[in-house]
């Protein structure tokens, strides 16, 4: 290794994506604990008899290792971190979305310990739930938290007073919940009083509460995506999940 070089060793991490690189390695796109993102050159996994074939698996706690400065660097090792519950069926689909939320919105190396957390805990409850809407409202709320873009729940943004569940309410991207009068319903997305306090507190136990939650997600998750495209969202919309 040389004197330039950096090295990380045995780093809680996910993989989020991999593909071909080269002849026999791959690109192993990571969301790591104390790192964030970060994108590590795997050689030689693509041989046959290459250890590393069997470990770098969406969905399975990891401890990678590796060597670099650059934006692109090189995984020495990695190992299984414990054992975990395998997502299957739709929850196998939910895992992808959530991975390619992180994909599209996380810039390489800019640590989010707080989420990894919250994608950790959310996978093992896709694994243990049926209730997946729920689980993935809750973590889109906690990514758009982290990178900034927190969703105000708990107030009008025009008259700062107490959100009331009783009322109607739009909200407006980049501003916040305002009451739905005159115009206002042309500027947003539609929401009762109790829907924003029911997602406040992550309780998305109501029909209503869910249908709107998951339409107010898509309409702010769609504008801090810009141009780019979630494949994964169209497979669950096929599957009524999101």
């Amino acid at each position: 290794m040389s004197s330039g070089s950096t090295r990380e060793n045995a780093q809680p991490a996910f993989v989020l994506h991999g593909y071909r690189y080269r002849e026999t390695s791959l690109v192993v796109e990571t969301f790591t604990r104390d790192h964030g993102r970060v994108a590590l050159v795997a050689r030689g996994a693509r041989r046959p008899g290459s250890a590393l074939r069997g470990v770098l698996l969406a969905f399975q706690p990891l401890l990678v290792s590796w060597t670099g400065r650059s934006e692109l660097k090189t995984l020495v090792a990695a190992e299984w971190e414990g054992p975990y519950a395998p997502l299957k069926r739709q929850a196998l689909i939910c895992g992808f979305y959530l991975s390619e939320l992180l994909l599209r919105l996380l810039v390489r190396d800019d640590p989010h310990e707080n989420l990894y957390t919250a994608y950790r805990e959310a996978l093992a409850a896709l694994a243990a739930s049926e209730d997946h809407a729920a689980i993935l409202r809750r973590f889109e709320l906690t990514l758009l938290g982290e990178l900034g873009y927190g969703v105000l729940l708990d107030r009008d943004a025009d008259e700062g007073a107490p959100i009331a569940a009783e009322r109607s309410y739009v909200y407006v991207i980049e501003r916040g919940p305002v009451a739905a009068t005159g115009r206002a319903a042309e500027m947003g997305v539609e929401l009762t009083g109790r829907a924003l306090l029911d997602m406040r507190r992550g309780d998305f136990a109501d029909s209503a509460t869910q249908q709107q939650a998951k339409t107010l997600m898509r309409a702010l998750i769609n504008h801090y995506l810009g141009n780019q495209v979630l494949h994964t969202r169209q497979l669950l919309r096929d599957l009524h999940e999101l």
